[in-house]
This record gives C-alpha cells, sequence and structure tokens, in this order.
C-alpha cells in the first residue's frame, strides 16, 4: 500500500532543491514524524486523517521494516517520511510470494510539489532492492508513482484483492528485481496494519487527542470524489512530487 501526502505538480519548470539529508529513523523521531505525517495528510483524502496512526501502530507490528523507514531534514528538521511494511502475494499456484509495500510517505506542506517526494521514494527504493525485495505493491495516482517506474498490478497478473470489480486502475506495481512477476498469478491484500484506525476506533480517537486541535474540511486530494481502496489514502503521497 501507499500513502502519499499530495504532489501532483503541474508546472514544468522544477524549483530549486534547498540542501537535504535522508537518513534512517530512530526513536526520537518517532513524535516529529508523526507530526509531520498528520500535517501532510490532513483533509486531504478525507476529512482530517488517519496515517499518521498507521505510522504510531506499525512501529510495533511485525510486518514494520525500521531499516527502510527513513526521515528527510533540512537544517536539522524533518520535512518528509516513509516506511516500509512487509506484505505477501497468495498466487493461485498456492504459493505465497513475499513482496513488500510503502505508505505513509509525506513531505511537509511547505515543501511539496517541489520534487522532494520523488527524491526520497527513490532513495528508498534503491534501498529495498539492496535488501533483496524483489517486488513492491501500492495503491496509488499512476501520474505520481509512475514517474518511478510503477505500472498497473493488473498487468503483471496480480489482482487486488479490496477491489469489488476486479479493474483496480489505482493498484500499481514495482519489480525491484528483474522478472521477479514472471509466471505468477495471484491476488494481494494489504497488511492489516494498515486499517489499525477502522479495526480500532476508539484507540485513534485517543491517540488523536493528544495533538492540537484542527478544523475538518471537505477532502481536497484528487482522489477525494472517487472511490477508492480501503487503503488507497496511504498510498498517495498529497502533492508529493
Amino acid at each position: 500500500m501507499s500513502y502519499m501526502s499530495g504532489e501532483s505538480r503541474t508546472q514544468k519548470e522544477k524549483p530549486m532543491l534547498l540542501p537535504y539529508n535522508i537518513r534512517t529513523e530512530s526513536p526520537r523521531d518517532y513524535e516529529a514524524a508523526e507530526n509531520l505525517t498528520r500535517e501532510a495528510f490532513w483533509n486531504v483524502y478525507r476529512p482530517g486523517c488517519t496515517e499518521h496512526y498507521v505510522l504510531h501502530t506499525f512501529r510495533t507490528d511485525p510486518d514494520f521494516v525500521p531499516e527502510l523507514s527513513f526521515v528527510m531534514e533540512h537544517d536539522g528538521a524533518i520535512m518528509g517520511h516513509v516506511m516500509y511494511a512487509r506484505a505477501l502475494i497468495l498466487a493461485d499456484s498456492g504459493a505465497r510470494i513475499p513482496v513488500m509495500t510503502f505508505g505513509p510517505i509525506s513531505i511537509h506542506p511547505d515543501f511539496q510539489r517541489k520534487g522532494y517526494g520523488k527524491i526520497l521514494l527513490d532513495y528508498s527504493m534503491d534501498k529495498a532492492r539492496q535488501m533483496k525485495a524483489g517486488c513492491l505493491l501500492i495503491c496509488g495516482s499512476s501520474d505520481f508513482y509512475g514517474k518511478s517506474g510503477f505500472t498497473a498490478a493488473r498487468s503483471k497478473g496480480i489482482r487486488y484483492a479490496h477491489d469489488p470489480d476486479g479493474s483496480a486502475p489505482y493498484f500499481l506495481c514495482r519489480e525491484l528485481e528483474e522478472n521477479f512477476l514472471r509466471g505468477i498469478t495471484g491476488s494481494y491484500t494489504d497488511p492489516e496494519g494498515y486499517f489499525a484506525a477502522e479495526r480500532h476506533p476508539a484507540e485513534f480517537e485517543a491517540y488523536e487527542a493528544r495533538f492540537p486541535h484542527k478544523k475538518n474540511w471537505c477532502c481536497r486530494g484528487s482522489w477525494g470524489n472517487k472511490k477508492r481502496a480501503p487503503r488507497a489514502f496511504s498510498l498517495c503521497v498529497p502533492e508529493l512530487s
């Protein structure tokens, strides 16, 4: 799955980038990363957001990959974040094929639409490749993720279990190992951790109460008025590219 915090840019000229550093997240970053994720996703794909809670709960989930949880910094302050999780394809042959997914991926609103999202994504994918991840499966915008080599997963023979009619144009795939999916057909279900807020609403409300109050508005994201997959919010980077 992938959560993306809002960066579908239309301008042709890329703005000048500020100096940045990307490093592995540490426990001291947790609070800042969750605050960043909340700011990046607030009112983008739904009134308010739950992506920061997904990030919060995933850190104790066995599917979480701490080696692939990264922060992007400028002048010592966190401006971007991405996390990865282990997932499975349930192959039609009966095999269980290990893959990975990612999200939420967030860029602070002050730095969105400038190219930082793609930089962070591409960096993290290279690190996932070094960890021998063969394939990434997410839900998200092909306009953004296509720039990093993602294509429709259906074209690779992989179905999205949550899609009611089986078309799922937002269900995307990137093979990190060449021909990783050759000869494989099957179904993909998002890791359970992405449904933490829906499964545990009281816990989510208690967690959200820790943060300063923010007003809920109508969704402003590009998918706001479209039918989306259950986990689509995590895959989309609000104006990240």
